[in-house]
């Protein structure tokens, strides 16, 4: 270990106090990457935590720069090496991965990588994610890997600690969950009680109008301003409401994941069809995130309760270090000249709000008899 800038006991158990100290699952993946990389004395780290879509929920990576990582392109699917970690379950020290039969190539800006050694992180008999390391800096054999056997069995160590590590802040984040639900539950019951206070105000005072119209306009002119002003109360008091109830979901399981499981649910209770694809896009800022999910959420009901049509299309792809959102369907669609008209009937004016809020456009496309799409762009950050 004469090629390890710290070895031992001394350097695994700084690597496990390092750990045990997040309990945001994304800052404990990239202590774990970071101490691996540390304590194998390695050029590159990465781990990988698989979705169950063929491809990963989250990736992070020690080693390469940000500006390297933009370059590379969408996360990697689970193929090649890494697939074989994922579903077998057991390391792999291979002395030059690039001639590794199950070697499938990477993209040009990724960087070049020789020996490499990884291994699964497993809860139980769950592998949940994969950790791996490349490019060990020490003199290697003719032919041969620079990881060693004592290498893999500190790895294997580190990667015991880090599935213990992993799970609590997975634990703690669903419990935190657990409690913002419960928050959320509060507010609403709040919430429902101060609105429905004013629309049983609203209802009071509308029947006083319909009694004073004949008899006493005057004063009914003024009873139409006080239900002009409670209404304008509910709203206000609505429309903070939802600005301020982040949906729970986006924190745990970002935009794609969310939006996914949003339109499973809706192809599963509507009549027409409702697919949803997306292809390599990196996590968002929050409000961006947050931003995108009402609009497709604005844009599907009006695809569902109006269009008429039978398949409404949702994807979402990477343009430029933002990415793009389009929801299309094949039903009756508009003519674009009366859309001021129909803007507020279907919540045109709130998504362009939210889009421009997080400095994205939106662009509505319809003609009558030939569908409509809703897309919107947010630049990332």
């Amino acid at each position: 270990m004469s090629h390890r800038p710290s070895s031992g006991l001394a350097a695994v158990s700084t690597a496990l106090l390092a750990m045990s100290r997040h309990l945001e699952v994304r800052d404990v993946l990239k202590t774990i990457v970071a101490s691996a990389r540390e304590l194998l004395d390695a050029e590159y780290a990465a781990l990988g935590v698989p979705d169950d879509h063929g491809g990963f929920a989250q990736f992070v990576v020690d080693g390469v720069s940000d500006a390297q990582w933009k370059a590379i392109g969408p996360l990697p699917r689970q193929h090649g090496v890494l697939a074989a970690m994922l579903h077998d379950a057991r390391p792999e020290r291979l002395a030059d991965v690039k001639k590794d039969p199950r070697f499938g190539g990477w993209p040009s800006a990724h960087p070049d990588m020789s020996d490499f050694l990884g291994l699964p992180i497993r809860d139980g008999d769950e592998t949940i994610g994969t950790l791996f390391l490349a490019n060990k800096r020490c003199p290697k054999p003719a032919g041969g890997c620079g990881f060693t056997e004592e290498d893999e069995e500190l790895l294997g160590i580190l990667a015991q600690h880090a599935a213990i590590a992993l799970t609590n802040a997975r634990l703690y984040e669903r419990s935190r969950e657990l409690t913002i639900a419960e928050e959320r539950s509060r507010l609403a019951h709040e919430l429902h009680d101060a609105v429905s206070q004013k629309l049983f105000s609203l209802r009071l005072t509308a029947q006083a109008v319909s009694s004073l119209i004949d008899r006493d306009p005057a004063r009914a002119k003024g009873e139409l301003q006080q239900v002009a002003d409670l209404a304008a109360e509910a709203a206000d008091e609505l429309r903070a409401a939802v600005v301020e109830l982040r949906p729970a979901a986006l924190d745990e399981d970002g935009l794609v994941h969310t939006l996914r499981t949003h339109i499973q649910v809706l192809d599963r209770a509507h009549a027409p069809r409702v697919t949803f694809d997306s292809c390599g896009v990196r996590a968002l800022p929050a409000a961006q995130e947050e931003a995108m999910l009402r609009v497709a959420q604005e844009a599907l009901h009006n695809a569902l309760r109006h269009s008429g049509g039978d398949r409404v299309d949702v994807t979402i792809a990477p343009r430029g270090q933002g990415a793009v959102l389009s929801v299309t369907d094949n039903g009756k669609g508009f003519e674009p000249r009366t859309v001021r008209r129909a803007g507020r009937h279907l919540g045109l004016v709130s998504m362009r709000d939210r889009s421009s809020g997080v400095g994205g456009r939106l662009t509505v496309q319809s003609a009558p008899g030939q569908g409509t799409t809703i897309e919107m762009e947010v630049p990332g950050g």
